[in-house]
């Protein structure tokens, strides 16, 4: 009807002078044209009711789902997780392909003509799309030192051969492992996230390594000077200050997120400012599978960027099956951080078989108090079928005076009220061989760790004596020095920990 409106209409303007000569033709033509308008209209209007009534048929989905691999909370102890949602069988037709050793910077990013380039691809991938990465080591726009995903949600897939007939992230090991070349060019993060545009997403970060190991800059590993932190057996000295350049604050993961979101599969290795450091601005993550080792601050911290007191609940974490190891302070001084998990307010939390080990503060940190909130909208927090060793405390709460935290161990995890399940929570078994396969000189070292503090003020010193005599603070100079303090931890020696201790921790990809 519509094409016939537009042949009349266009008769008409052919002879307009001559519709406006014949009066009466003229006349009756308008009529034709007001009654063949009112057709046009009706049946415009009859289409658009039956469109509202029988929508066209959907084209299927190619983004993948992600369902949740974790045992339900009655499942046996140390029940084994599922990790083989992604292989070549069951890629999206969609997914792009990455090769760092045969992609190409103009390639099609089809598995016929990979890119090279992850940040080339996640810019060219769809919303909702996937990105295939094989083995390598991979820095971002002309090796800048980061990657970022920002105004979509798209999927970072690792751990594919070159041919990308196989996937094993733990053999064919996917990493953004910066060097010395990146200071100058790195970002605030090795991957920075910012996706809020739509909780009902979803996006997974699977079998990616992220290293700041070789970009940071150390003392040297001389075990004879105490200056330096050495243990004997280390590969480096204590990390240099990160205020203190060519040293920043880096983290492994970061940014604003919201939405579904799975973190599996990775390492998080000496990270200068948390391995993973996030804003939740609802949705439920799952954090799972990874290793954590030598990050400085945290190893992961979650933090709720929803209003409270009208969104309670609808941020959630499933942090398990990870291994956390060697959390950190903030300075060398000890004086604060270091720990495994946060369970910062406004996220509800769920953390079970992990392990926790070495961490210098505590292995989970629940000490942010939301009491003044109705109960109804404080965060729901759970700790359970955990194992820790090696800790100054297996989880820190609020003092009830004097300002100061508890440490609670994991033995009396029953006793801590906010913790909702708090079950079979332990020390590691002595019967366990875990310990054996940590880089043994680092973690002697970290047994044998010593803070040192000499100050050299002398109120009566002709110096103080003269300031004071001109009204002038006295002043004196203090030296901490450490025998250790973030040193570097091998990344060959990270990867045994997948698989390390069976039905805890992260385990061997399947």
């Amino acid at each position: 009807m519509k094409k016939l409106f537009v042949v009349v209409l266009m008769f008409l303007l052919t002879f307009g002078v001559a519709h406006a000569q014949l009066g009466n033709l003229g006349n009756k033509l308008k009529k034709g044209i007001n009654a063949l308008t009112e057709e046009v209209n009706k049946s415009s209007s009859s289409q658009s009711q039956s469109s509202a009534q029988t929508p066209p048929a959907q084209k299927p989905a190619t983004t993948q789902t992600y369902q949740s691999p974790q045992p339900a909370p009655s499942a046996p102890a140390g029940a084994p997780v599922s990790l083989d949602e992604f292989t070549p069988a069951n890629i999206p037709a969609n997914a792009l392909y990455v090769t760092i050793y045969r992609g190409s910077a103009r390639g099609t990013g089809a598995k016929e003509s990979p890119l090279k380039d992850v940040q080339r691809a996640i810019d060219l991938a769809p919303n909702g799309g996937v990105v295939c990465i094989a083995e390598g080591n991979y820095l971002g726009n002309l090796d800048r030192g980061w990657i970022e995903i920002k105004g979509k949600y798209v999927s970072l897939v690792g751990g594919f051969n070159s041919d990308f007939t196989e996937r094993d992230p733990q053999k064919y090991i996917t990493r953004i492992q910066p060097t010395t070349q990146q200071r100058g060019t790195i970002g605030m993060g090795l991957l920075m996230l910012e996706c809020t545009s739509n909780m009902a997403a979803t996006m997974v970060i699977d079998g990616i390594s992220f290293d700041l190991g070789n970009y940071l800059e150390y003392c040297p590993a001389d075990p004879t000077d105490p200056r330096w932190g050495c243990p004997e057996g280390c590969e480096t000295g204590r990390v240099k200050p990160i205020s203190e350049p060519p040293n920043s604050a880096i983290r492994s993961i970061g940014g604003n997120f919201s939405g579904n979101l799975a973190i599996r599969n990775c390492m998080f290795l000496n990270s200068s400012f948390y391995g993973i450091l996030l804003m939740h601005k609802g949705g439920n993550w799952q954090i799972y599978n990874n290793v954590f080792v030598s990050n400085i601050y945290a190893s992961c911290e979650v933090n709720g960027a929803l209003n409270q007191t009208t969104n309670a609940h609808k941020s959630t974490v499933d942090f398990h099956h990870n291994t956390v190891l060697f959390s950190w302070c903030a300075t060398k001084e000890m004086e604060d951080m270091g720990y495994g998990y946060r369970m910062r307010n406004g996220v509800d939390h769920d953390v079970h078989h992990n392990i926790f080990g070495c961490s210098n503060l505590s292995a989970i940190d629940n000490a942010w108090d939301d009491s003044t909130l109705p109960a109804d909208k404080r965060k729901i927090t759970s700790a359970w079928d955990n194992l820790f060793f090696m800790n100054k405390g297996d989880i820190t709460i609020p003092g009830t005076s004097g300002g100061q935290w508890l440490f609670v161990p994991a033995k009396r995890f029953d006793e801590v009220m906010s913790l909702v399940k708090y079950e079979n929570n332990r020390e590691l078994p002595g019967t366990s061989n875990f310990k054996e396969l940590i880089d043994q000189p680092y973690l002697k070292g970290f047994a044998n760790l010593k803070v040192m503090t000499t100050s050299s003020y002398d109120p009566n010193s002709a110096a103080n004596l003269y300031r004071e005599a001109h009204g002038l603070n006295k002043q004196g100079t203090s030296t901490t020095r450490v025998s250790m303090y973030g040193n570097r931890y091998s990344f060959d020696k990270a990867l045994v920990f997948f698989g390390a201790e069976e039905g805890y921790g992260a385990q061997k990809f399947k």
